[in-house]
């Protein structure tokens, strides 16, 4: 499914960026690791995939979903994802439980979109759930990591996908505290991520960013297949991009 989705992307987005100040959190760390993001698009899914695909290979993936609709998108299930009702108190219940099960295991890599429903990349605050709070008293030695994710159009005709990592935190740490400045504290690394990522986002600089994948350029269809065909016949170099770059 990686590789399915890679493709699917490549044809519907212009690529999926990483800023250069942002790095994964270390592969080589033994036990879990929770990665928990914003939930601002239908994207966030494959954008997860991938990242967890070309950056975390080795890892068990895990992540909670809705309910209802993983009932629609039962492929989701087969590749780690788990329902989790979120309109009844049930579903809290019902996640602290997988959770604990999948946190045991020291190579899991649980995703986690933390507000629990779309939302706005500009909206604070962000209004965490509190139950990725919860997770560091389940596992001492996991890692905390926020995720930013954003979707912004530039110059072709598919929107760019961008990705940033925050500092990574101890849930030794984050369990030393209480679940309420816990909670804070979570949403306060998130929050400062989403905000350096949409600072080079509105820069539209592509020298910012390292592409981890890239997208098909150009309009696409008869109308390239004509502009290809001119540009040969006259003998020059036919680049679809709206903008290309400067020898």
């Amino acid at each position: 499914m990686v590789a399915w989705f890679d493709r699917y992307l490549r044809r519907h987005l212009d690529g999926l960026n990483l800023p250069l100040w942002s790095a994964p959190p270390v592969t080589g760390h033994r036990g879990p690791v929770v990665i928990y993001c914003n939930h601002p698009a239908w994207w966030d899914a494959a954008v997860i995939i991938l990242l967890a695909g070309k950056l975390y290979p080795g890892r068990d993936h895990r992540a909670p979903f809705d309910a209802a609709m993983l009932a629609k998108y039962r492929i989701f299930e087969r590749m780690g994802a788990f329902g989790v009702d979120l309109e009844t108190p049930r579903g809290g219940a019902q996640f602290l439980a997988a959770a604990r099960d999948i946190l045991a295991r020291p190579g899991a890599l649980m995703w986690i979109t933390a507000q629990g429903r779309f939302q706005d990349v500009r909206v604070r605050p962000l209004g965490l759930r509190p139950g990725v709070a919860r997770l560091a008293e389940m596992a001492p030695d996991a890692l905390f990591v926020p995720l930013a994710l954003e979707y912004a159009f530039w110059e072709e005709r598919g929107a760019e996908a961008f990705a940033a990592f925050g500092p990574a935190m101890s849930a030794a740490d984050l369990a030393a505290l209480p679940r309420a400045d816990r909670l804070a504290r979570l949403e306060g690394a998130l929050t400062d991520t989403l905000d350096r990522l949409g600072a080079d986002v509105t820069t539209r600089d592509p020298a910012r960013f390292r592409p981890l994948l890239a997208g098909r350029k150009g309009v696409g269809g008869l109308y390239d297949l004509w502009r290809r065909g001119a540009a040969r016949l006259r003998g020059r170099h036919f680049d679809p991009a709206h903008r290309s770059p400067s020898p």
